[in-house]
């Protein structure tokens, strides 16, 4: 078992739990286009019910953060750092919304938010920042309304500046495992599409503040009947 260090949240420890809330990340592969974004929310809709309160953090979709990278360098030589997260925060947004149209296409209520919707709070520092708190009201109220909640990974939102900002690397995995510690999940399933790989489950533990997280990663999901 492999042990990742994650950023502390503070006061992870006296969240209330959530029973039977399992948050699932699903990272840019996974969700490349628009069948394999109907894929996840097929995957998403199956946990739901089969009884599981259900969060998800997906990541922008294929290439899109590479290509909004290479306008903002097409653009200027040094792009402005706040208006740099502002340009590659989307892609996580148009996930998150399009997953969440065909959810309701399925037949459930579901919920998109940004980053800052979700209350994901970041100290100030633009390409980079770390989460420093998770005010998570508004996902609680929609979980008690049976909603499938999906939340654009990767970024944030400053008290201190008011400004979206992002977490950098590894960004949306950070947040799903904030996520999870936060609410008091029973697990944090992290999802990724590696086609030329059998499909595997491994674990490793996530430190978040005072709780210790396991965390499931899967290198691949199966739809019953098909991958």
């Amino acid at each position: 078992m492999t042990t990742i260090e994650f950023e502390a949240v503070p006061a992870v420890g006296a969240r209330r739990r959530t029973p039977g809330l399992v948050v699932m990340k699903f990272g840019g592969t996974s969700v490349g286009d628009t069948d394999k974004l109907k894929r996840v929310a097929e995957r998403l809709v199956e946990a739901r019910e089969s009884g599981a309160k259900v969060v998800a953090v997906l990541s922008a979709m294929g290439k899109t953060t590479d290509e909004l990278i290479r306008l903002a360098f097409e653009v200027s030589p040094s792009p402005n750092p706040r208006e740099y997260d502002m340009l590659v925060s989307t892609g996580e947004r148009i996930s998150n919304a399009l997953c969440a149209m065909a959810i309701h296409d399925l037949g459930h209520e579901a919920v998109s938010l940004t980053g800052s919707q979700a209350g994901i709070v970041t100290d100030g520092s633009h390409t980079k920042a770390k989460i420093v708190e998770v005010r998570a009201t508004r996902i609680h109220e929609a979980l008690e309304q049976d909603k499938i909640v999906l939340v654009a990974g990767f970024q944030g939102v400053s008290t201190v500046t008011q400004d979206v900002t992002t977490l950098g690397r590894g960004g949306s995995d950070t947040t799903a495992v904030a996520l999870a510690a936060a609410l008091g999940a029973d697990a944090c399933e992290i999802f990724t599409c590696l086609a030329s790989s059998p499909p595997t489950r491994g674990s490793f533990q996530a430190r978040s503040g005072s709780r210790t997280l396991r965390t499931r990663r899967c290198s691949r999901w199966r739809r019953r009947g098909r991958e």
